[in-house]
């Protein structure tokens, strides 16, 4: 089955603030349409991969006079525009962790998992195959330029990378400009966008981290120990572990039995028992302590409902928001719009 690829609605922010920053953004008539269709799509939006090639290249062709623009478009790369995948990627001890936590998290922002982590010799590689519903390549080329941006702002003296390489081909100007931009060689018309740097590059740390995923995880260590059933209040060893469990399993996307159980160095059978005592099954105190987690999230407008879903383990908004309205008869969405309205 071929992976339908999309970008996440906060993603077209990064046009926006692109032609802010360009002056592009005056009332003008040429400018209208590009403000009137980035406008229809919100930050909780899966934007079509048609469609944001679309929004980019109207917006790119507002300044004919640079070489390659998409260039500048990545670099106005803010946390942001890539939502909680940004956060936990700013929240890794070192270069190498981070380009982990996107991998594991790509799916967030693109619908899919594409990228690919290898060591090619004294080198390491991360690298994008063709799909079929490619970006094309001022999409991709904004895409690679918000990556290094994105890693080099985070680096002390960030060093550039070894070799950047993509599907499609530009003009010998704009080659150049790819060139400086990135300070490194620049191939064209290869199998896969890659980017490659020196492997000791994995350890390099990342000082400069942003305390709002610490204060999300510390709300959501908070959120979790208030969903306890009332017996357990007190908090007994186990109930205090298996809290500390769900979190793990959580950002890894598998809350299963078998793995808290495995994690607690215990059976399933066991953990079936003791959760008994409480008379909940497995299902039914993971669906607690999610709906109590959604509605602490549902009432920080700075999450969209993507990011609820993935810090609360499911694969998709789609399967969150089935989730939600089987626990409460409501949709998150609707939820929140009322709430705001209170």
């Amino acid at each position: 089955m071929a992976k339908v690829m999309r970008v996440t609605g906060a993603w077209t922010g990064l046009l926006s603030d692109w032609l802010d920053q360009e002056g592009l953004d005056r009332d003008g008539l040429e400018n209208a349409p590009v403000r009137i269709a980035l406008a229809r799509w919100a930050l909780e939006d899966n934007v079509p991969v048609p469609v944001w090639r679309d929004l980019l290249a109207q917006g790119l062709a507002l300044a004919p006079q640079h070489a390659a623009p998409e260039l500048k478009v990545g670099a106005c790369v803010r946390p942001a525009h890539v939502g909680v995948l940004g956060y936990l990627v700013l929240a890794s001890d070192t270069l190498g962790e981070a380009m982990l936590a996107y991998q594991r998290y790509e799916t967030l922002f693109y619908g899919a998992s594409l990228a690919e982590i290898e060591v090619v010799g004294d080198q390491a590689e991360m690298r994008w195959p063709p799909s079929e519903n490619e970006l094309g390549q001022q999409a991709d080329g904004a895409a690679i330029a918000a990556l290094v941006t994105f890693m080099r702002r985070q680096i002390d003296q960030p060093p550039p990378p070894s070799l950047v390489s993509f599907l499609g081909d530009v003009s010998a100007e704009a080659a150049r400009e790819y060139e400086r931009f990135f300070g490194c060689p620049v191939t064209w018309n290869d199998s896969h966008v890659r980017v490659r740097f020196p492997l000791h590059y994995l350890s390099l740390p990342m000082p400069r981290r942003d305390p709002t995923l610490r204060e999300l995880l510390d709300r959501q260590a908070r959120a979790l120990l208030r969903a306890l059933p009332e017996a357990s209040q007190a908090g007994s060893g186990t109930d205090r572990q298996l809290q500390q469990v769900l979190l793990k399993l959580l950002s890894d996307g598998e809350p299963t039995l078998v793995r808290a159980a495995h994690a607690m160095h215990m059976s399933p059978r066991t953990l079936q028992r003791r959760l008994a005592r409480h008379q909940l099954s497995w299902q039914q105190w993971l669906d607690r302590n999610r709906e109590q987690l959604a509605r602490q999230y549902l009432d920080d407008t700075s999450l969209t409902l993507t990011d609820i879903a993935l810090l609360l383990g499911f694969s998709e908004q789609s399967a969150f928001t089935r989730a939600y309205r089987r626990w409460t008869g409501n949709s998150p969405g609707r939820e929140r719009r009322q709430w705001l309205s209170d």
